[in-house]
């Protein structure tokens, strides 16, 4: 890693490319150059028969010149420091403070790499880039440019270890208005490199974060438990009390069941969309006859027979009643 620092005092961290995948990006580059000078050569002889040896030797040390030096110059310039072999290789050829090279500097790599990769067969430039701590050729020197890696391998850092089972729910009375969400963002950040961490500079990390999370909390870290499982524990806590806030936030603003009742009220029985079972009830007795008694007119009325399964009164056990 190589810590660069930019006219803004940005400390910019990149990653120097080695010896192995610049020579691979070069061997490609040199690769696509020579056929084209070959295809070029072709032509041009093709083109040129008619002239005498002198001008064909012109031609071809000015199409050498264009093809083996002023391509790797035009392109370098045109895409910002990303050759064909440095693209296929995720390099990128920057400044010194991480910004974009020009056309001096890709004029400055070019020339001096006749030297040092074309004549010396490359023997000068793996020199230079084993000597150099980041790894650079002397064109890279004289230029003031590095090649660094695009393409970074990315680890998993989403995953959040879960704090020991006898911790769980240890926390649960701990105040967590005060701590800000900086402060959180650091904890999760070690919490899911701490696998990545040498161990004395992790359990150091892990004491200064538990001690400013204790010093938010006005609670001390119990005696007995590691920092980074104190860490863990106290943010699955968050994590439950987010959970359980999300759940009844949406519960509230869930509206008025329909017949005016409160959301989150049973409503009555035997109303639709009721999971009680239904209130069967006896109907209403007819109007006696004149001539008879109303007790003799109740008697002709058969009694209410419930469905199979119930009893009489609406409490069978055949429906699904919700829990409380």
């Amino acid at each position: 890693m190589s810590e660069l620092v930019t006219g803004e005092a940005v400390a910019l961290e990149l990653r120097p490319a080695r010896l192995p995948s610049r020579a691979l990006a070069v061997l490609l580059d040199l690769a696509v150059a020579v056929v084209v000078y070959i295809v070029l050569t072709i032509a041009l002889v093709a083109s040129t028969a008619s002239l005498d040896d002198a001008a064909q030797i012109a031609v071809s040390i000015a199409s050498f010149v264009l093809v083996l030096v002023g391509g790797p110059i035009a392109v370098e310039t045109l895409s910002h420091g990303r050759s064909l072999g440095k693209m296929a290789c995720g390099l990128r050829v920057v400044r010194d403070d991480g910004g974009p090279i020009r056309f001096r500097h890709a004029l400055v790599r070019g020339g001096i790499g006749v030297v040092e990769i074309l004549m010396t067969f490359g023997v000068i430039a793996c020199i230079a880039s084993l000597v150099s701590a980041r790894g650079r050729r002397l064109g890279d020197v004289f230029a003031g440019t590095l090649v660094v890696r695009e393409r970074i391998p990315v680890a998993r850092t989403g995953f959040l270890p879960p704090p020991p089972p006898w911790l769980a729910g240890r926390f649960s009375q701990l105040d967590l208005s005060a701590v800000p969400d900086g402060l959180w963002l650091a904890v999760r950040q070690y919490l899911t490199r701490m696998q990545q961490l040498d161990p004395q500079v992790g359990w150091a990390m892990a004491e200064r974060l538990a001690s400013d999370l204790a010093a938010r909390t006005g609670t001390p870290v119990p005696q007995g438990i590691p920092p980074a499982a104190y860490l863990a524990a106290v943010m699955q806590e968050r994590q439950a009390r987010e959970v359980r806030r999300a759940v009844a936030n949406g519960s509230a603003a869930v509206g008025p069941a329909p017949g005016g009742q409160p959301a989150g009220a049973a409503p009555p029985a035997g109303a639709p969309g009721s999971y009680g079972p239904p209130v069967w009830s006896a109907p209403a007795a007819p109007a006696a006859p004149v001539g008879r008694t109303a007790p003799a007119a109740a008697q002709d009325v058969p009694p209410s027979v419930p469905p199979a399964g119930e009893e009489p009164g609406g409490s069978g056990s055949g429906g699904f009643v919700p829990p409380a």
